[in-house]
This record gives structure tokens, sequence and C-alpha cells, in this order.
């Protein structure tokens, strides 16, 4: 419990310390006219107000990544706990709010166009495709655990509930941005914080449970080496990729740039700590128990809805199940919608009338719906490791920004070496991609991190000259 507490306050208190000071070397100026304000279009364009858009931002975000990774992240035990925080605090939160305001400071475009801006054409090609690909994975990962969850509860079959969910989908995805995102959005994205304050709160007065401490022995329950799978598992509530292709949608509608720091850190921080929520939870109600590592190969669907109905009963229950069921749908159709935004970004498409935002959006919708016919678990690892990529390059960008502003880029840069590393260190040995023995895919992680870390630095130099 008190492992849990720190982390906790670790996590509250890196907003006020860690985050201003992010803040302070970006340069935020609140005298500068936002895109949401100089290119208000009537469908993504347009001011909303800092409280909209950091619950917007953070149902965006959020879905089932902080819920499912963690509960599957519980198998390496307290572990979780410091790679929530440390991820949250100095990786996570430094890639969203870079993200974000750089897409701000940029007229609100799309993460590959900024990357062309700072490290070239070629890397903005590759990363146009992967998040774009990262998006029609988020859509079908988030589209199968919503759809299980309410198969188990109604005994419909899934593939009835996964079309309906996709037709909603393709009606978010090419709605204007104030119709349905910016309206209904910000309630769900409370209902997932109190969701998550409701499981927490029946844990800690139930007497049946406890929280383990950093120190608690025999809750590692996986075969696997923390190293790099930890890391993988853990995405969302940690540092995500994903994030980097939400943070347009919202830096289109923000007021001030003063906002930044709160709808983009601010929604950082609180994944984090819903994240931190639900490991401490699984942890707490699978202790020593197989049923943990059952559901690290399944659709952590079925952990959720023992845990709730176990902990809040039924009122609870339907409260935990709506956050489970909607939050996910609701960060699939942005998933999407970033997908659409990206693909017309990088052709120049004028996507404001209807039928362009169709022609873009149902190819996507179609692909991503045949994607719920592949195994979930194998769906999630490679939506894992492709978003790491994403936040990979996205905080070596904010590295240039920063390098180029003569600013302290290492705050950034450190983050994105430790993330090389870990891809490296993932497509070398997982067994659904190269699959080499650990100690020889290590060795070259780390020769290849050395190398694209030196290539990195001196391309900088050069950009600076």
């Amino acid at each position: 419990m008190y492992s849990f507490i720190i982390c906790v306050l670790a996590l509250v208190g890196s907003y006020f310390v860690y985050g201003k000071f992010i803040e302070r070397i970006s340069g935020v100026d609140e005298t500068q006219q936002t895109p949401a304000f100089r290119l208000q279009d009537g469908v993504d364009y347009m001011p909303m107000s800092r409280i909209k858009n950091f619950l917007v931002h953070f149902l965006n975000i959020a879905g089932l990544g902080p819920i499912f990774g963690a509960i599957q992240g519980a198998l390496f035990g307290p572990a979780a706990f410091v790679w929530i925080v440390a991820g949250t605090i100095f990786i996570g939160g430094v890639h969203d709010f870079f993200s974000g305001f750089m897409s701000v400071r940029n007229e609100g475009f799309t993460m590959p166009s900024i990357i062309s801006k700072y490290l070239g054409g070629k890397v903005q090609k590759f990363m146009a495709v992967l998040i774009i690909i990262t998006g029609i994975f988020v859509s079908a990962t988030f589209a199968k655990g919503a759809a299980g969850l309410l198969t188990n509860l109604t005994n419909i079959d899934i593939l009835i509930w996964t079309t309906l969910i996709f037709i909603y989908f393709l009606i978010a995805t090419v709605f204007p941005v104030d119709k349905i995102i910016g309206k209904i959005y910000p309630v769900f994205g409370a209902l997932l914080l109190i969701m998550a304050v409701l499981m927490i709160g029946a844990l800690i007065l139930n007497p049946s449970y406890s929280i383990p401490e950093f120190t608690t022995q025999g809750l590692y329950l996986t075969d696997k080496s923390i190293f790099p799978y930890l890391f993988i598992t853990i995405a969302c509530g940690a540092v995500s990729g994903f994030h980097a292709s939400q943070s347009p949608i919202v830096a289109r509608c923000i007021e001030n740039e003063n906002d930044a720091r709160p709808v983009f850190y601010g929604a950082m921080v609180l994944e984090g700590l819903v994240a931190l929520v639900w490991a401490a939870v699984a942890m707490a109600f699978f202790h020593g128990q197989p049923q943990l590592a059952v559901i690290y190969g399944a659709t952590p669907s079925v952990g959720v809805y023992e845990m709730a109905k176990t902990l809040v009963g039924p009122v609870g229950l339907v409260l935990t199940i709506i956050g489970v069921v909607i939050c996910p749908i609701t960060s699939g159709d942005t998933a999407l919608r970033s997908s659409r935004i990206t693909i017309a970004d990088e052709l120049h498409l004028n996507h404001e009338k209807w039928i362009s935002r169709l022609k873009i959006a149902v190819p996507l919708f179609l692909v991503a719906f045949g994607l719920t016919f592949v195994d979930f678990s194998l769906i999630w690892r490679y939506f894992a490791v492709s978003q790491l990529i994403v936040a990979t390059v996205v905080l070596y960008v904010a590295s240039a920004y920063l390098n180029n502003n003569d600013k302290p880029y290492i705050v950034a840069l450190i983050p994105a070496i430790l993330c090389t590393l870990i891809t490296f260190g993932y497509i070398l040995q997982a067994p659904e991609c190269l699959g080499l023995p650990s100690m020889a895919a290590n060795a070259i992680s780390v020769i290849a991190t050395v190398i694209v870390s030196i290539i990195f630095l001196k391309k900088s130099k050069k950009s600076i000259q």
C-alpha cells in the first residue's frame, strides 16, 4: 500500500514540478494566436475550452490502454509500478507535451509533417505509414476488446457487437469535431476517471486484499524478462506513440498555448494514474494466482469483469463495464479519425466535404474491421511495438526542436535513446518478430542504439550549422 501511495504522489507532483519545467523550456507564448482561431473550418479546426480539450484528449489517449496493458503488466509484479511512474513522468509526459505543442506551433499539423520539418522527408513518409497503421491497430484492438466484454455480458455474438462498433467508428470519424467528440467525450473521460477511483476505493476498503509493496515476493508470474517485455506490455500507461497521432485533433482546438501543459502533460499524468490503479487492483486481486497469467494471453476483459463484479457489486459493475466498453470505443474512433487526417494532410486533400472524408475513412474502416478476426494478444503486441517506434521518433523530433531553439534537448534525447533500446530489444527477441536469443538480442540492441544516437547527434549539429 505504501508503495502505491508513493507512486500516486510522485505522479501528481510531477505535473507541478517536471511538467512546469518542460513547459518553461518549450517556449510557450500566450500571446500567439492558435490554429483553432487562425484556421477555423467548422470540421477539425475550432476553439474549445481547456477543460473540454483536456477531457477529450484524456479519453482519446486512454481507452483500453491503461486498463488492459496494466492488467497484463501486473504479471511482472511491482516492477510495473516503477515503469508506469518513471515512464509517465520522464518519457510519456515529455512525448505527449511536445507532440501536442509542436502541432499547435505548426498549424495543427499531424506528426509526419512536423517530422519532415525537423528530420527530413524520408522519415516523414515512413512515419506517415506507421501512424496510419498504428491507428488501424488501435481501432481493431479496442473494438475487439469492447465487443468481447459485451459478448460476455449479453451472449450476443461478438461479430454483431463488432459490426455495430465499427458503424459508430465510421460516423464519428467523418463528423465535425464539435458534433460528437466535443459534446459527449468530456463526459466519458470523466467516467473513465470515476471508474478507476471506484475500483481502487473498493479495493482499499476490502480487508481481503492488499496492494503489494516493492519488496513483495512471489508476484512475478511470467517467464518473460522485464526487459523488453514489461516496457512493451504497459504502453499507454507510460509512453505511447499512439498519443502523438491524437495530439493534432486537440491541437487544432487549443485556445491558448498556456493550455498545452494541462491538456497534454496533464492528460498523460492522469492516464498514468489510471494505469497505476488497474495494475494495483490486478496484483491485489489475483495475487499469486494463475488466473492473471491466463489473462496475459487472452482478452483481459474477462479479468475486468471478474474484478469489478467482486469488488464493487452490481451498481459499480454497471459503471465499470460502461467505462470499459465506451472508453475504448471512443478511442478507437479517434484513432481512425487521426489516420484520416494524416492521409488527407500527406496527400494534400481537402476534407471539408463529407464525400471527401468518406473516401478516406471507408477503406480504413474495412482494413481495421478485418483485423478484428486476428488473435487479440497478437494484435495487441503488434500495436504495442508499432506505437513504441512512433514514440521513439517523436522524441527524436522533440530533441531536434529543442536543439534548434537552443534549449536543453537532453530531456527528450535520453527518453528517445531508451525507447530506441527497448524497440530494438523487442523486435530482435520477440517470438512474433525475429526471435533471437535474449543475450544476443540485447547486445545487438545496445550497438544499434549507439549507432542511431550518433547519427542523430551528427544530423542535429549539421542542422544548427
